[in-house]
């Protein structure tokens, strides 16, 4: 009995849920008290706000690194984080101690290369005296040929000394030279004008600058004026265009609304895990200084906007009528496509009305979609005709037909209410 009791039951439920299915969509029926084996939507016009959306980091426009060309400890350092610095101005010192006694054995050397000149000068006199006495001696046959080829030879080679001296004396110079700007190198300047957003280096740490200058300081140059380096799908990037608009916002501001305007589409790709994007740069004004660097902003384009727009939902673009359905659609329902459809744009685009009761093709072409709803530009459609979404079997949705209620047995992969 109680088993009994349960097959009625059940019985008892479906009779009434096909009951409610057969009102409710005799309700929404051709007009001739018969359900209507197609849900429809009514055709509208609203507005279709097109949208692109990414997610970026911000940055200063200008940042500037700066580091140091000679390797030492730190003595003193004049600026921390968020300090505000001008062009010029010191900002940290290495200690220069080893750099002045460079600087002094420098100009000894030039001292003593000095004196290696003057000496060579001297030498050089000398013998050009005694090659000129040589040569008068030998005119009255005084002395040998080869004595006065000897004190001309010994002329020429003084001569010679002294050029080699004053080499030696411009390298000792040079030297001094590169000395006193390693030494200045010690004092490490601002580049720029800006706010010290980063700092590498304590007091006593010792920087080595062999084959790469050390950072030793990040300034941004002006953080009122920023930028978002966003990351843009390959799949939308033809949809944006330098000056136009973007709004984005930041987790630390979720209910503030930031506007900037895209600068330049870098044609550099970026590939992530075989996924493309692209660098749009967008500039932003930051008066209220509320935006930082490294902060990630989830932007959004708007790259159409239609406020009165003929629309339809995508499903309806979507749909294709069923096999079972065939005879309501006419001949050629199915047929497949020729040539030439398959070579026709993608904006040409079909979709099924509700006309008369019977579901008929119209040709339409489609302008800009939100995602859920389509623009139609052109084809025989107007405000109030009624668009096929979906196709429903025994007048309920394929999704919604349980057994006993006129649809077989549950397909694989469709709902039961059971």
């Amino acid at each position: 009995m109680p088993k009994r009791r349960g097959w009625v039951l059940m019985a008892v439920a479906t009779l009434s849920l096909a009951g409610a299915g057969a009102w409710y969509w005799r309700s929404r029926g051709d007009g001739d008290g018969l359900p209507s084996p197609f849900r429809t939507v009514t055709v509208d016009r609203g507005p279709i706000v097109a949208r692109v959306t990414a997610t970026g980091t911000l940055s200063a426009i200008v940042t500037v690194q700066v580091g140091s060309q000679v390797s030492g400890r730190i003595a003193r350092l004049f600026v921390d984080f968020n300090a505000a610095v001008t062009k010029g101005q010191v900002i940290a010192t290495i200690d220069p101690q080893l750099f002045e006694a460079a600087v002094e054995q420098a100009r000894a050397n030039l001292m003593a290369a000095d004196g290696n000149l003057a000496r060579a000068r001297a030498q050089a006199a000398d013998a050009a005296r005694q090659a000129a006495r040589a040569q008068q001696l030998a005119t009255r046959q005084l002395v040998a040929a080869a004595d006065r080829d000897t004190a001309e030879a010994t002329a020429e080679a003084a001569s010679a000394g002294v050029r080699a001296a004053e080499g030696t004396q411009a390298q000792a110079r040079a030297a001094l030279n590169q000395a006193r700007i390693n030494l200045a190198y010690t004092t490490i300047v601002s580049p720029t004008d800006g706010v010290v957003i980063s700092r590498n280096v304590d007091v006593g740490q010792t920087v080595a600058a062999s084959l790469q200058a050390p950072t030793l300081f990040v300034i941004a140059e002006d953080l009122r004026k920023m930028q978002v380096d966003t990351n843009v799908a390959e799949a939308d990037v033809g949809r944006l265009q330098a000056g136009m608009p973007a709004v984005f916002t930041v987790d630390a501001y979720p209910s503030d609304r930031f506007r900037g305007t895209v600068r330049q589409i870098r044609n550099a790709p970026q590939t992530v895990q075989n996924v493309v994007t692209y660098d749009a740069v967008i500039d932003v004004a930051n008066p209220a200084l509320k935006l930082k660097p490294g902060m990630t902003a989830n932007v959004t384009f708007v790259y159409a906007d239609r406020a009165q727009a003929l629309r339809v939902p995508n499903a309806a673009l979507r749909f294709r009528p069923p096999a079972d359905a065939l005879p309501l659609a006419g001949a050629g329902a199915g047929r497949p496509r020729g040539d030439a459809e398959l070579l026709a744009p993608i904006a040409r685009r079909e979709l099924w009305v509700l006309r008369g009761g019977q579901p008929r093709r119209v040709a339409v072409e489609t302008g800009v979609t939100d995602g859920r709803t389509t623009e139609v530009l052109s084809g025989e459609l107007a405000v109030g005709d009624e668009v096929i979404v979906e196709a429903v079997a025994g007048g309920l949705p394929r999704t919604m037909v349980a057994p006993g209620m006129g649809g077989g047995p549950p397909q694989r992969g469709m709902r039961s209410m059971f």
